[in-house]
């Protein structure tokens, strides 16, 4: 398999999934800007929409949006329990949360990336995000992850997300339970070998 990703974008999640997996993969860096991976193949041949993640199968079949991906990675190893079993009603749990980091925190985020964006705007979106980190940060003072005491790919999603609040000053210890699910996360072994490795690509011109 390879993963089309770009250091510190929404790929990190399946980056930390395949990890967290025991799954063989190569990790493609993508420049997003010139839409070329790194040995200079066009990005948009692959995924037409132009951004990351992208899955590619060994038969060459592509998946593509996070969400999809990590479920998909998820299935191929149900021994790790990184989703429940399909047609579960935890499944469907795990997707619930899925669905709200998607809409309801990444895309929040998305403005605030933008240079032509008024502050006014940002700092409407800021406001928006402060409200549903109000809404998960009570079951995160309850429980170490997001569906309970098993780590899984919500998890890794919601981990991704938060660590843009670095960039726009937002101060995770405003909610002690998120601030303490992003040092657990952080400190699990798939997770650190998958920042290094984005860390050192991101090195690389």
């Amino acid at each position: 398999m390879k993963l089309f990703f770009s250091p510190g974008a929404c790929s990190l999640s399946p980056h930390i999934v395949l990890r967290e997996a025991g799954l063989p993969f190569e990790a493609v860096k993508v420049d997003l800007a010139t839409k070329q991976t790194a040995d200079g193949a066009d990005f948009k041949a692959i995924n037409p929409k132009g951004y990351v993640p992208a899955l590619q199968l060994d038969d060459g079949r592509v998946l593509t949006e996070g969400p999809a991906i990590v479920q998909y990675l998820a299935d191929q190893v149900p021994a790790k329990q990184l989703a429940p079993a399909s047609g579960s009603w935890e499944r469907y749990r795990l997707q619930e949360w899925l669905n709200f980091i998607s809409t309801e925190i990444h895309k929040q985020f998305s403005p605030l990336f933008n240079a032509a964006i008024p502050d006014a705007v940002k700092d409407l979106q800021k406001a928006k995000l402060a409200q549903r980190f109000g809404e998960i940060a009570p079951v995160l003072e309850k429980q170490d992850y997001l569906t309970g005491s098993q780590f899984s790919v919500a998890d890794a999603y919601l981990f991704t997300v938060l660590s843009w609040s670095k960039y726009f000053h937002i101060d995770l210890n405003q909610w002690p339970g998120i601030a303490r699910f992003v040092e657990r996360v952080a400190a699990r072994p798939a997770v650190i070998e998958a920042l290094d490795a984005e860390a050192k690509a991101k090195k690389i011109a």
